[in-house]
């Protein structure tokens, strides 16, 4: 059994260098517990694609009891937020070219007698453009508050005329918003952020195994040694895969019990496809460490590695929106899938019948990357 292709006493000494080696180094055990709740929390509140709230100054030139109903709704709303009354549009623009406010809204002084006459006022809303996400949200907001007060104003003078609002022909739209309706931004971006969170941390948790022993110069001996490439690449994961598997558990505790997302979905099926993440994201870091020669190349690898799967992944930007070379790249990144995977399992509840190309997906990286590090240490130790 002396050359077999894997002996478990072998294995066994290994993992049992490893666990003195991890022991000796309580910072990476202390990162691995601090990382997921710092970033978790992080994340949580900071990564909000929801804007409500706008900082909103008005220059009412009408003054009438009209002109403040209608300002009545944008103040009632939760996504204007009247700061300042402004005198003239001079002192609007400059509260806008101070970053005051983010929104002007400018009523003309014939607003109330235009009304009386059944015609249509015009109203400005000014929009700093700045930020677009708050812009976009302004404009639509402000575009939907405008159609509802106009809706109220037709029905006033309908029943002035002694006719009722059904009987004006038009269309009738009901809304439904599934899985999410509320249209809540937590609901979205923290089951993406547990997928990142846990992929960051188990790439930087094995991606300077290997570069550690080149470094310390231990990697010659283990070359001296019958150690095959197999079993040195298991030894080097799986003491990190309890580590890694404890964050991912950690993280979803936060995002269940600090976030008060519900899991939809089945349970046992997530921790599942966590743990089967967890490999292949480790496996990611040991290729890498395979690759560098010592820790600042390592370094560049992790970066050069999860800056783009990142972006590309559709954690915050969609994935139909980018141009379709871009869009399959990201296909390259098994972040795409457990995100997929995550948030149809938490937010829609599906089953294995609707997410099996993802799982398929993600063992066939963890298994081309497990053998892909094995082939680089075989060339190392052969």
């Amino acid at each position: 059994m002396k050359n077999s292709f894997f002996n478990f006493n072998r294995f066994m000494a290994l993992i049992i260098k490893e666990l003195i080696q991890l022991k000796r180094d309580p910072i990476s055990l202390r990162i691995a517990i601090a990382m997921p709740i710092g970033m978790m929390l992080l994340f949580g509140y900071a990564v909000n694609t929801e804007v409500d709230n706008i900082p909103t100054a008005v220059f009412d030139q009408s003054k009438t009891m009209q002109s403040r109903a209608y300002i009545e709704k944008f103040s009632v709303s939760q996504y204007f937020k009247i700061q300042n009354y402004v005198a003239s549009e001079r002192e609007l623009s400059d509260l806008i070219d101070l970053g005051k406010v983010k929104a002007g809204i400018i009523i003309p002084s014939d607003y109330a007698t235009k009304l009386k006459n059944n015609q249509q006022p015009q109203v400005q809303l000014i929009i700093d453009g700045t930020d677009p996400t708050t812009a976009q949200t302004a404009v639509s907001s402000g575009m939907m508050l405008s159609q509802a007060y106009n809706a109220n104003i037709q029905n006033a003078n309908l029943k002035k005329m002694g006719m009722k609002s059904f009987e004006m022909a038009g269309v009738s739209v009901n809304t439904k918003v599934w899985y999410n309706p509320n249209l809540e931004a937590k609901n979205f971006t923290i089951p993406g952020i547990l997928a990142v969170i846990l992929q960051n941390i188990t790439i930087m948790l094995t991606a300077f195994a290997l570069v550690r022993e080149k470094e310390r110069g231990t990697i010659e001996q283990l070359i001296v040694t019958p150690v095959k490439p197999v079993e040195l690449i298991f030894a080097k994961i799986i003491p990190f895969i309890a580590i890694g598997y404890a964050a991912f558990l950690l993280s979803l505790a936060i995002c269940v019990f600090w976030f008060k997302i519900s899991i939809v979905g089945s349970l046992f099926l997530l921790l599942s496809l966590g743990f089967l993440f967890v490999i292949c994201s480790l496996s990611i870091g040991m290729l890498i460490s395979t690759v560098a020669q010592n820790q600042m190349q390592a370094m560049m690898g992790i970066i050069v590695f999860l800056l783009p799967s990142i972006i590309l992944s559709g954690f915050v930007f969609p994935r139909e929106a980018m141009p379709k070379i871009v869009f399959y790249i990201g296909y390259l990144a098994p972040t795409t899938y457990f995100i997929k995977i995550v948030r149809a399992i938490i937010l829609k509840g599906v089953g294995v019948t609707y997410i099996y190309q993802d799982m398929i997906s993600l063992f066939v990286f963890t298994g081309v990357l497990l053998l892909l590090a094995t082939v680089r240490v075989r060339k190392s130790l052969d």
